[in-house]
C-alpha cells in the first residue's frame, strides 16, 4: 500500500502546501468584496433600468457567465499587460508592467467573474422586499439613497446571505484555478511539492483536505450567521409586539 499512496509524505507536505492558505483566502476575500460593489451597482443597474448601462450590464453578465473562469483568469493574465503595453506606446506613459504582480490579475478576473453572478443574487433579494417599504420611507423624507441604505439593503442582506455565502464558498474552490497564472495558492503549492518527488497523488489529497476543511469552516460561520441574524430579527419583532 505504501507504493500507492505514502501517508508519512503526504503528512510532511502538509505544512509545505499549507503555505497557500493565506493566498487562497486573500484571493477568496479582496476579489469578493470588489465582487459585491460589482454586483450591487448591476443590481441597482438593472433594477432602475438606467439606459445603456443596463445593455452594457446584460453584456457583461453574459459573457462572464457564459465562459470559464480559467479563460477569464488567462484572458486577464495576458490582456491587461498587453491593454498596458499599449496605453504606454500611445500616451507616452512608463508603465512598468514586469513588476505588477501576477495575483492582481486574479484579483481582477475573480472580482469580475464574482460580481456577474451576485449581481443577480442581489438583484433578487431587493426585489423581494417589499416594495411598500420603500414608499413609506419617501413618505417621511428619505431619499433613495438613504431608503436603500437604512431599509431595503440590510432586509436584503439578511434573504440573500445564504445565495451570497455559497457564492464565497464556491469562489474559494476555484482559487485552485489561480496556479495557471503561476499564482503560489494551495493547488498550485501542492503541484510543486508533489512534483519534487513525483508523489503527485498525496500532495493532491493533501490540497483536497484542506479545502474541505476549510470550507466547513465557512459553512459553520455562514450558519452562524444567519442564526444570529434570524435571532435580532425574532428580537425586533419580539419589541415591537
Amino acid at each position: 500500500m505504501k507504493g500507492i499512496f505514502d501517508v508519512s509524505y503526504a503528512i510532511e507536505s502538509i505544512p509545505a502546501i499549507a503555505k497557500g492558505i493565506p493566498v487562497s483566502l486573500s484571493i477568496a476575500v479582496i476579489a469578493f468584496s470588489a465582487g459585491i460593489l460589482i454586483g450591487l451597482c448591476g443590481a441597482l443597474i438593472k433594477i432602475y433600468n438606467i439606459p445603456v448601462l443596463k445593455q452594457i450590464t446584460a453584456v457583461y453578465i453574459s459573457f462572464m457567465r457564459g465562459t470559464p473562469l480559467l479563460v477569464q483568469i488567462m484572458l486577464s493574465y495576458f490582456g491587461i499587460p498587453i491593454v498596458l503595453r499599449a496605453v504606454n506606446a500611445e500616451f507616452g506613459t512608463a508603465m512598468d508592467i514586469s513588476f505588477i504582480p501576477a495575483i492582481y490579475y486574479i484579483y481582477v478576473a475573480f472580482a469580475l467573474n464574482a460580481g456577474a453572478y451576485l449581481t443577480e443574487t442581489i438583484r433578487a433579494a431587493i426585489l423581494s422586499i417589499d416594495r411598500g417599504q420603500l414608499e413609506a420611507s419617501y413618505s417621511v423624507g428619505m431619499t433613495t439613497y438613504q431608503s436603500m441604505k437604512r431599509i431595503i439593503l440590510p432586509q436584503a442582506l439578511k434573504v440573500g446571505l445564504p445565495n451570497i455565502g455559497n457564492h464565497f464558498i464556491a469562489m474559494l474552490k476555484d482559487t485552485s484555478l489561480a496556479f495557471a497564472a503561476s499564482v503560489p495558492e494551495i493547488m498550485g503549492l501542492a503541484k510543486i511539492v508533489g512534483g519534487r518527488t513525483s508523489r503527485i497523488l498525496e500532495a493532491y489529497i493533501v490540497a483536497a483536505l484542506l479545502y474541505w476543511v476549510i470550507c466547513i469552516g465557512l459553512e459553520r460561520l455562514m450558519a452562524l450567521l444567519e442564526k444570529r441574524l434570524r435571532r435580532n430579527e425574532r428580537g425586533v419583532q419580539n419589541d415591537r409586539n
